[in-house]
This record gives structure tokens, C-alpha cells and sequence, in this order.
């Protein structure tokens, strides 16, 4: 990087506010931390796609399950999704079925004994009614929630007639708890948010930076599905939903679920795995129905103004052509930690085919994005940043050739800390030494070669 460039940036940017990240880590999903660049450029990184964890073969679930919400509570995963044999959004038929894991990988049907379906109790049903077309629950993370309220959820749709997809017919989400998450009761008898197309799978969790819930659900804009927030103090009271906001330039595409999630080490940073519809394309002729969809990546410092530095797919249909009829590629809402260094995420095939199924997905531990170099090599400075800890500790990765040099920059540019040359490929990698410089004002530099750096995160 040329100096002459650098201080002339410094000069320009000596009134930039001043960034304080706590020991929080700070994910390279965005350009949050980033003053300015030459030479890398932020990559999305693929998933890996592991093994079929589950194939809906049961009479009770059928063709057409969907809007899965994956779980992770202590030592157990749950995996809930819609029973529906092709049915209307509006059938009582519909059922939400519950899947167990020990470890993310291997799911079994519980036989639960509850509810009649597919002619017998012998089975994992959980709910019966309208409400299973997209009952999505979570575990709720709020410390002062009542012990038999430890999982709650959304479920519901708004009745058919004139202008339902604006909101203006009867109907809408319902509250639910549930102890175990097994045995539900609605909070409510009435609709607790009834503005909105609901269409789909509209999620909810505690939001446990800003301390309230937050609630993501289906709305139509100028009629192309799109998603708008919520918040709540108590789960029941909600804000009027706002639509999700997006920079100058970002096209509008059919999103039509969300898959939002806290990032698991990052909660104050929201992640989403939409699933985009492409309504007018149709690649297999003898399938009855239109559109072909995948999933994208996006992130949200708010839960309003969406970041899409990627346009691209995160994930493609791939080869099989099973994967290329409609409504398939479906992310499921939830991250589960399956390993260490692992994140494991899960996606939806073969909607309306035989053997409809869920595969599990894998990416690298705070891996969805990162600040990346070629060969050629190139650098970033960030912002001003408060230093809150004696180290820096990076999640980075290079090849064998590369490598990654940070340094911390005060006021004037000049150095005044700096790491060894750093090579390899660590989760938590303790870089540079900050011990004197601790509620100081610094600038980070990293210059990089073919290396990609994931996070960063002050430490003591």
C-alpha cells in the first residue's frame, strides 16, 4: 500500500467515530470494520454438503414438509417441520412433527403417543391444525423466561379472501410455549401479529444484545415476497413489522423464507439464509409446477438494514435434477455446533418428490465470509477502534505460501504494535500484543497473501 495514500486516508478520515467491541468478535460478513482496502475484497465461502440426516417417508408428512427450525438444547438437537401431504396452507390436516439427535447428524422419530395422524399416535406429532402450515419455534434465551415457557414459537396463517397478502384478512401468528418442547399450549387465543402474508415460515428468538424478541415474517412488496421485522418486550405485544431495507443498487428478489439467526458467538450480529425464489424459470419440463430457487447469505447489524455484498448463490441446486423443480433449497432456521472448529446448518431437497429429505450442511467455525487476498497479495486498514483487551485473536487461514502481518496504527499512522508474520489455519489465534496500548485509540492493518481472515476479537 502506498504511504502517501495511507496518510492522505488517515487525514480524511481523523474524525471517523470511534468503534468499541468490547471482547465481542467482529465477523468479516460486512465492511463494518473497514476504513479502507487494495487488494482483497470480501469472498463468500461454499458450504460442504454431508450426509441426508432425514427423509419425510412417514404418512404423516409427505411430499410437501417443509419450514424446518433446527434446535440445539444442551446434549440434544430437535428438528421440527410441517406434515403435509399436498394439502391447502389453510387444512387442519396439517401436523408439526418433531425429529431428536444426540449429535446433529443422526435424527430418529420419537413415538410420542400424542396426536392421531397417518391412522395412528404411534408417531412424532407434536401439533395438529392450521397453525403446523409454518409453526416455528425457538428456545428462548430471555433469563427471565418462565420454566414452562422454555421454548416458545409462531404459528399461523391469515384466512383466504381479498387482500390477504396485505394483512387484511382474519387470522395471523399465534403465540405458543412449551416446558419441553414436546407439549405446546397457545399463550393466547388471538393472533399476536395479524399485519403481514405470513405465507411462509416466520421465526422468532430472544434477541439477548437489545434485550427484547425479535420476529421475522412473510410480507408481499409490490408483489415480490419479502421479509419485515418485529420486536417485543413480553412475546405477545409486538411493533408494527418494517420491511427489510437494502443498499442502492441491491436488486429485489423473491425471498421466500428467511432462515434468521444471532450469530452463535456473535448474537449482537444477525445472520440470514434466505431461500430465492425465481418464479418465471422452469428446467424440468414434466414438473407440474414453475420456479426454481437456491440460497443467499446476508447479515444485519440491526435487524432492518440488510448487508448483500454477495448476490451470488451460497448454495446452488447442484446436478440433480430433483433439486431444480420448485421450492426446494430451503435453509432451515438454526446453527448447531456439531464439532469443534464446525458449525453444521441444514437444507431442505426433493420438494414434492418421494424421498423429500433435509442434508446437512458445513461451515467453518464464524466461516460464511471473510476478508480475503489472492497470491498477488493486498491489505485493509480498519477504523478507529478502542483497544478493550491485551491481545488480538484472529480466526484466520492461509496456504502454505501465504501469510497475514497485523499491526496497530495511532493517530499519526505511525506503527506501534505489530505481529510476527502469521501462517496456518487457527480458529483462535492470539496475534498481536496490545498489553500497553489497552484503552487506546488504534487503526488495525493487516496486510495478507492468498489468506483469508474469518474474525477478530480483543481478549485478555
Amino acid at each position: 500500500m502506498k504511504r502517501t495514500a495511507f496518510f492522505l486516508f488517515i487525514a480524511l478520515g481523523a474524525s471517523a467515530q470511534t468503534l468499541e467491541l468490547d471482547h465481542r468478535w467482529e465477523l468479516f460478513v460486512d465492511e463494518y470494520l473497514v476504513a479502507q482496502k487494495e487488494g482483497v475484497a470480501l469472498k463468500l465461502h461454499d458450504p460442504v454438503k454431508r450426509e441426508v440426516v432425514l427423509t419425510t417417508d412417514k404418512p404423516w408428512e409427505g411430499l410437501t414438509c417443509a419450514y424446518f427450525s433446527v434446535i440445539q438444547d444442551g446434549k440434544k438437537v430437535l428438528m421440527y417441520y410441517r406434515g403435509s401431504s399436498g394439502g391447502s396452507d389453510h387444512s387442519d390436516a396439517q401436523v408439526t412433527c418433531v425429529a431428536e439427535s444426540t449429535d446433529g447428524i443422526h435424527f430418529t422419530r420419537p413415538k410420542l403417543g400424542l396426536i392421531e395422524a397417518g391412522g395412528t399416535k404411534d408417531n412424532n406429532v407434536i401439533w395438529r391444525g392450521v397453525e403446523s402450515h409454518n409453526f416455528s419455534p425457538f428456545l428462548d434465551a430471555n433469563p427471565n423466561t418462565k420454566p414452562d415457557e422454555r421454548f416458545k414459537a409462531l404459528g399461523g396463517v391469515k384466512q383466504p379472501g381479498k387482500n390477504w397478502h396485505q394483512g387484511e384478512t382474519p387470522g395471523g401468528l399465534y403465540a405458543f410455549a412449551s416446558a419441553d418442547g414436546i407439549h405446546w399450549k397457545k399463550i393466547r387465543d388471538t393472533p399476536v401479529i395479524t399485519k403481514g402474508a405470513f405465507d411462509s415460515q416466520n421465526l422468532a428468538f430472544f434477541d439477548t444484545t437489545r434485550d427484547r424478541y425479535s420476529c421475522f415474517s412473510r410480507i408481499f412488496q409490490n408483489k415480490v415476497r419479502a421479509v419485515q421485522s418485529h420486536h417485543s418486550a413480553d412475546f405477545l405485544a409486538w411493533s408494527e413489522g418494517v420491511p427489510h431495507q437494502y443498499a442502492e443498487g441491491v436488486p429485489s428478489e423473491h425471498f421466500y423464507t428467511s432462515a434468521t439467526v444471532p450469530c452463535p458467538t456473535a448474537p449482537h450480529l444477525f445472520l440470514s439464509f434466505p431461500k430465492r425464489f425465481v418464479t418465471t424459470r422452469k428446467k424440468v419440463p414434466s414438473h407440474k409446477d414453475a420456479g426454481v430457487s437456491d440460497a443467499v447469505f446476508m447479515s444485519s447489524r440491526d435487524g432492518v438494514h440488510w448487508d448483500r455484498p454477495f448476490l451470488e448463490a451460497w448454495v446452488r441446486p447442484g446436478p440433480d435434477l430433483q433439486n431444480w423443480t420448485d421450492r426446494n433449497n430451503m435453509t432451515a432456521n438454526g446453527i448447531v455446533v456439531t464439532g469443534e472448529g464446525e458449525w453444521s446448518l441444514y437444507i431442505s431437497e426433493h420438494y414434492r418428490h418421494p424421498d423429500h429429505r433435509i442434508r446437512r450442511l458445513t461451515v467453518r467455525k464464524q466461516g460464511f465470509a471473510s476478508m480475503h487476498a489472492d497470491a498477488k497479495g493486498g491489505s485493509f486498514t480498519t477504523k478507529p477502534i478502542k483497544v478493550s483487551g491485551s491481545k488480538l485473536v484472529v480466526n484466520y487461514s492461509t496456504s502454505a505460501a501465504g501469510s497475514i502481518l497485523l499491526e496497530a496504527l495511532d493517530d499519526s499512522g505511525a506503527v506501534v504494535a505489530k505481529s510476527t508474520e502469521i501462517y496456518g489455519d487457527e480458529m483462535e489465534a492470539a496475534v498481536l500484543d496490545l498489553q500497553q496500548l489497552v484503552g487506546k485509540t488504534i487503526r488495525l492493518r493487516a496486510s495478507m497473501k492468498d489468506a483469508d481472515l474469518f474474525a477478530l476479537r480483543f481478549a485478555n
